[in-house]
């Protein structure tokens, strides 16, 4: 009796382990960052207001040159892709603690953001350029002009490390379309903001006619940023190529106005 109890027992025992060996195996996260989007279904896409690049529509829909593309890659892996409007500040901490599968907002491809993520190709050209009210545009010409100026800039972006290249007063905010109201309400004297974004956003037939833009401070590329080590930037390379070789990166492009800055993709 006792022999057939103990057997009970360990049989009872093995059960449990093998269940308990299963439960842990089925909640083992994928290895790679192209299964791990696929498995939970959606490529949470990080972003801020950012015209032409992720902007809404008049029914809230984002939409612009990146939004657009990325809702293509999504549909090319299987997934619906999520906009999530993240503080660009924090977009590498958002990366990693996985809040977002990826940041694509017209990213500057710097050599800190080329360190702490896996980036695509480049696929924008791109400056930084200051911007002022239009009718001091006069005055502020050169890099000497702007000096004594107060700027508004972008935390965490392109812009800001230009402030701080030029030793300029800046104070930051929350996103790129935060700066040029800054300007346009008096709040700053400039912005430094990204080149094609003041092409969209200011001048004549605009949201803001009373702004434009003069000095550029840097030239840049855009790149798109994943997780250190994620599959995910030789998949999106993969998919900029075939994207290019038949024309829909061009389509997309002239549709937001923005072609002759397009990067062949190799």
């Amino acid at each position: 009796m006792k022999q057939m109890i103990s057997l009970a027992l360990a049989l009872a025992m093995g059960l449990s382990l093998a269940a308990c060996s299963g439960k842990d195996a089925k909640n083992t996260e994928p290895t790679s960052d192209l299964a791990y989007v696929q498995d939970k279904g959606t490529l949470v896409v990080g972003i801020t207001e950012f015209e032409p690049m992720d902007y809404q529509d008049e029914n809230g829909n984002w939409v612009g040159f990146d939004a657009d593309m990325a809702t293509l890659f999504a549909e090319s892996l299987g997934v619906e892709v999520e906009f999530q409007l993240i503080d660009w500040d924090s977009k590498i901490m958002e990366l990693d603690g996985k809040t977002i599968d990826v940041a694509w907002n017209g990213m500057t491809l710097t050599e800190d953001v080329k360190e702490a993520m896996e980036c695509s190709n480049p696929y924008f050209n791109n400056a930084q350029v200051v911007v002022v009210k239009a009718d001091q545009a006069d005055k502020y010409q050169t890099v000497d002009s702007i000096k004594d100026l107060s700027f508004s800039v972008e935390s965490g972006s392109a812009g800001m490390e230009q402030a701080e290249a030029y030793s300029l007063n800046y104070t930051p905010a929350k996103s790129q379309a935060n700066t040029l109201l800054e300007v346009a309400s008096g709040t700053s004297d400039a912005a430094i903001i990204d080149y094609l974004m003041a092409v969209a956003s200011t001048g004549e037939g605009t949201s803001y006619e009373n702004l434009t833009y003069t000095v550029s401070l840097a030239d840049e590329q855009y790149g798109v940023g994943f997780r250190k080590g994620s599959d995910l930037a030789e998949k999106l390379n993969e998919f900029f190529a075939e994207q290019y070789a038949d024309g829909t990166m061009q389509k997309v492009a002239e549709k937001y106005g923005i072609a002759e800055k397009l990067v062949e993709q190799p």
